[in-house]
C-alpha cells in the first residue's frame, strides 16, 4: 500500500519538475543569450492544475482501493481459522471458531466435513 502511495508521489513530483524545466527561464541558463522576458502570467496554468488534481485523485483512489480495512462500519469477524494441520495429499485438519464455538473440520479436495465440535477446556499433553 505504501509502495503505491510513494510511486504516485514520485510520479507527481517528476511531472511538476518536468513542467518547471520546460519554463523559458530554466532553459535560459544553458545558453549564452540573455533570459527572455517573463510571460504576463506567472502560474503553470489551468491545464497543469487540472492534471495535478486528476493525478492526486487517481492516486488516492488506488490507495483506498488497496486498503484491507473498511473505512466505516468495521465488523468484527465471527468466523476464524484457529489452527490447521496438513495430512498430506491436499488433506487438512482445521480447527475453526464461530461465535465462540470451536469445530474440527476435515478438508480435502471437493469436500469439507465437520468431524466434531470441540469444547473450550484444553486437553493435557503427555511429555515426550
Amino acid at each position: 500500500m505504501r509502495i503505491r502511495l510513494l510511486t504516485f508521489l514520485g510520479i507527481a513530483a517528476l511531472g511538476v519538475t518536468s513542467l518547471r524545466a520546460a519554463d523559458d527561464k530554466a532553459l535560459g541558463y544553458f545558453s549564452d543569450k540573455p533570459a527572455p522576458a517573463a510571460p504576463a502570467s506567472s502560474g503553470y496554468g489551468a491545464t497543469t492544475l487540472v492534471g495535478v488534481i486528476l493525478l492526486g485523485g487517481a492516486g488516492g483512489w488506488l490507495y483506498m482501493r488497496g486498503r484491507k480495512v473498511q473505512i466505516t462500519g468495521r465488523v468484527a469477524r465471527r468466523l476464524v481459522i484457529d489452527e490447521t494441520k496438513s495430512l498430506g495429499s491436499r488433506q487438512y485438519l482445521v480447527v475453526a471458531s464461530y461465535e465462540g464455538k470451536k469445530f474440527m473440520l476435515g478438508v480435502c479436495p471437493g469436500r469439507i466435513d465437520m468431524l466434531t465440535p470441540l469444547d473450550e477446556s484444553p486437553v493435557p499433553r503427555k511429555a515426550e
